[in-house]
């Protein structure tokens, strides 16, 4: 057991394996209707989302306050090794969730009514909306911003300077939109707005 959890990539792919086996097992029981495949497409979009939020989360309550305080000696380990994966996982997992929403919209027949914002779906076509604003800014403001001021592009300090700040204030943009948001994708499954 030890050898698992001595490795991110064994733990992880011994907890696809468990999944593997209790999705086997639950459809086999149960049949694979359309209703249960909604139901995972539903858990793969959470599992997604907990990555997305969960980094966005840690870059805005850990990551960014702390900066200051490390010495500068220091600052690379962020900069250089911590930042750029995070910032992998942090991207792929937005276009994830937003990929899994989408799917998850178009099983369950409400994808055209909800990012209409029409009734009964009003909640969470209102959360879809802020998602794909949210998305939006990962791919196409924050991420080429961070490669400028990790140094993965390089450029002028001012320029450095500029593109850090406009990241960081996209980033907060994004932490205030995620509040509203899973506010509306909770607000859905129990009633609506």
């Amino acid at each position: 057991m030890g050898a698992i959890f001595q490795s991110l990539g064994r733990t992880v792919l011994a907890g696809v394996v468990l999944l593997v086996i209790l999705v086997l097992a639950v459809a086999t029981s149960a049949g694979a209707s359309h209703a249960w495949w909604t139901f995972f497409m539903r858990y793969l979009h959470v599992l997604c989302g907990v990555m997305w939020i969960g980094l966005l989360w840690y870059f805005n309550f850990v990551q960014i306050p702390s900066m200051p305080k490390i010495p500068d000696e220091q600052k690379p380990a962020i900069s250089k090794v911590i930042a750029p994966t995070a910032l992998f996982w942090f991207r792929w997992a937005a276009a994830a969730t937003v990929l899994t929403g989408l799917l998850l919209a178009w099983m369950s027949g409400y994808i055209a009514l909800a990012l209409g914002v029409q009734r009964p779906f009003m909640a969470i076509g209102i959360g879809m909306w802020l998602a794909l604003v949210m998305a939006f800014n990962v791919w196409f403001i924050i991420w080429p911003n961070q490669k400028k001021a990790l140094g993965i592009v390089v450029v002028e300090a001012a320029e450095k300077a500029k593109a850090a700040r406009l990241a960081m204030l996209t980033s907060r943009a994004n932490t205030m939109l995620s509040i509203p948001m899973l506010f509306c994708m909770v607000a859905q499954q129990n009633g609506g707005l």
